[in-house]
């Protein structure tokens, strides 16, 4: 399970932000379930975080971040001598920082071992600047390797607890991050930690990857208890399906058709090009789903609100807050605009104030990423109207009416330039 994430100079995450799924020990948690570690102890640990903020504040943002920290540990070795310097995207909006280093940090607990794990780096233009990886098997800190560019030499491996040391130290390139390269030849001991990023980490944003999400669903479809499920979750979205039905040809994507309710009670099939984007956007996101709660694994979904009702939203979340059906510790972190989902609508909450973080621009153009928590709202405080209201933050700041006032008056203008032009 993922415990915390870190990040700096990226985007318009200027400065470093943390997201966090272990509240402070002072604010428990009923929405918290127990993580057993290595040492004997447990950590509670969030199955779910909203991120809320105004337009442009930068919640994907955070969700790109993750997503980009992963992309380097999988590619950094064979794809990145393919480019002239690093890709990476710092805060642009000052050269200060777009010369400093981009900075990524994962705090996570590999599944079975409950062995917790601190990984991390930063990246120049054209070398990596540091890396680094902590283990924490008896809950004391064991430093694994300490890569900086700056020194003499480079990699230190303290303990020597590292196999293949000097081999690894010869033929990592600058540019390329050690833990890619050992995972390239199935280092023993680092290609566990390689496959959490490998197999833990799965976005899903609303415009990009649709089609091959809605295949990928349609694949889940072929096997009998995968097909119930999605089935199921079809059912009671609402959406009048009664059946789904799927057929592959050779060489061919899945096909699939889903069964209506009809007026008589009959079963009407509908043409999947005319099903609606609501419906589509429903079956595209449920084999993501079945996919982590599978294998407990974190899913990144950017709009969870995008073309979905609130009710659907909440029940997504519900899904990865149920211990009976989030059985393998899987964890959902989604952005969204979607006020409601913060409260339930006969009272009481659906996240807890350590769940719902918020994002802020600043007037430089930076983020800053904060869970209500930090604001303290009281007990029974109802979170939706106290976050519309502003008193949390993280939303616009637009008078009711300003829209239509300016237009009218950039009208005005424009009316009264022509009259004098004329």
């Amino acid at each position: 399970m993922l415990l915390k994430f870190r990040v700096a100079n990226f985007r318009s995450l200027r400065d470093e932000q943390t997201l966090a799924f272990v509240p402070p020990p002072d604010e428990p948690s009923a929405m918290t379930r127990e993580l057993g570690l290595s040492d004997g102890k447990s950590l509670p640990v969030f199955p779910v975080l909203g991120i809320f903020g105004a337009n442009a504040s930068g919640k994907s943002n955070v969700l790109d971040a993750l997503a980009d920290m992963r992309e380097a540990v999988l590619t950094s070795y064979a794809s990145w001598t393919a480019h002239e310097r690093i890709p990476r995207e710092p805060f642009l909006l000052d050269r200060k920082h777009a010369a400093e280093s981009t900075f990524y940090e994962a705090d996570f607990v590999l599944s079975g071992t409950g062995v917790r794990w601190t990984y991390g780096f930063e990246l120049g233009d054209r070398r990596v600047e540091s890396e680094w990886l902590h283990a924490y098997p008896k809950g004391r800190r064991q430093v694994w390797f300490d890569r900086d560019a700056a020194r003499d030499r480079e990699f230190d491996f303290p303990g020597g607890r590292l196999r293949d040391r000097a081999r690894l130290a010869d033929t990592t390139r600058p540019d390329a991050l050690l833990l890619t390269r050992a995972a390239n030849d199935n280092h023993p001991q680092l290609t566990p930690v390689f496959q959490w990023f490998q197999q833990n980490l799965r976005d899903v944003a609303p415009a990009t990857e649709h089609h091959q999400r809605e295949a990928y669903t349609a694949e889940r479809l072929l096997e009998r208890h995968d097909r119930e499920r999605i089935e199921e979750l079809l059912r009671v979205a609402d959406l009048g399906i009664r059946e789904a039905k799927v057929e592959r040809k050779p060489g061919e994507r899945p096909r699939v058709e889903l069964l209506h309710s009809g007026d008589s009670g009959e079963a009407v099939a509908i043409d999947w090009a005319h099903e609606s984007f609501g419906t589509r956007s429903w079956f595209a996101l449920i084999g993501p789903i079945l996919l982590a709660l599978d294998d407990g694994a974190v899913l990144l979904i950017d709009e969870l609100d995008a073309s979905l009702h609130p009710k659907m939203a909440a029940e997504v979340v519900r899904l990865f807050q149920a211990p009976s059906v989030n059985v393998n510790g899987a964890q959902l972190v989604f952005t969204s605009h979607d006020a409601s989902l913060l409260s339930l609508p006969r009272g009481g909450r659906l996240l807890d104030p350590g769940q719902i973080w918020l994002t802020e621009k600043a007037e430089d153009g930076s983020t800053e990423l904060y869970p209500v928590a930090d604001v303290e709202p009281g007990v029974e405080e109802d979170l939706t109207d106290s976050y519309l209201a502003g008193a949390f933050g993280g939303v616009p700041r637009l008078p009711p009416g300003k829209l239509g006032r300016s237009l009218r008056m950039t009208e005005e203008i424009q009316h009264a330039t022509g009259a004098d032009n004329s």
